[in-house]
């Protein structure tokens, strides 16, 4: 396994909508296995194929990462390929939400409180998955990459150009210290 690299916004992978996997098979497998290297080195709950420059339909999620202290250690990964939701709740939920690819940030975004997932899994075969709370919201939120959609894309034009602002001091900041 090896860490990938994180594409960060504004780069144009992270809006292209990415292609289906037509088979899973030991690449397709290999790239599960360093996309969940890669999430956990940098302390993610979920990474897709596109956040590592891959226009792939694959995510990796784990939620469950934390101990009782809050340290990080592997809990339970999901690999899901081809995700789509077959259903959403009619209930919504604001969850404050961050990013890998736009690093430092937050804010809160308005997800479905419940969704089940169709997907295949690290074997290529179909599973689906019924999640609430925080797992749908970080499902929603992968499968958003997948679409070429980055959560800052559901905030409003105020909110959004006030979190670009502070990407923009927070990345001048990171530069200073390297």
């Amino acid at each position: 396994m090896s860490k990938l690299k994180l594409y960060e916004y504004p780069h144009p992978i992270l809006h292209k909508k990415a292609e289906r996997v037509t088979k899973v098979d030991d690449e397709i497998r290999k790239l599960l296995d360093d996309m969940l290297e890669t999430m956990y080195a940098d302390k993610g709950v979920g990474l897709a194929a596109p956040q590592v420059g891959v226009s792939k339909r694959i995510i990796v999620i784990d939620t469950e990462q934390r101990d009782e202290d809050g340290n990080y250690k592997p809990g339970r990964p999901m690999y899901l390929i081809n995700p789509e939701i077959i259903y959403k709740s009619e209930e919504k939920i604001l969850f404050c939400e961050g990013c890998l690819s736009i690093p430092g940030q937050s804010a809160e975004v308005e997800r479905y409180e419940s969704i089940k997932v169709r997907y295949l899994d690290y074997d290529g075969k179909e599973q689906e998955i019924e999640a609430t709370d925080y797992p749908a919201v970080v499902l929603q939120h992968e499968i958003d990459h997948l679409d070429g959609i980055l959560y800052i894309d559901r905030l409003s034009r105020l909110k959004r150009n006030m979190l670009l602002k502070k990407l923009e001091k927070y990345r001048n900041s990171r530069e200073e210290q390297e």
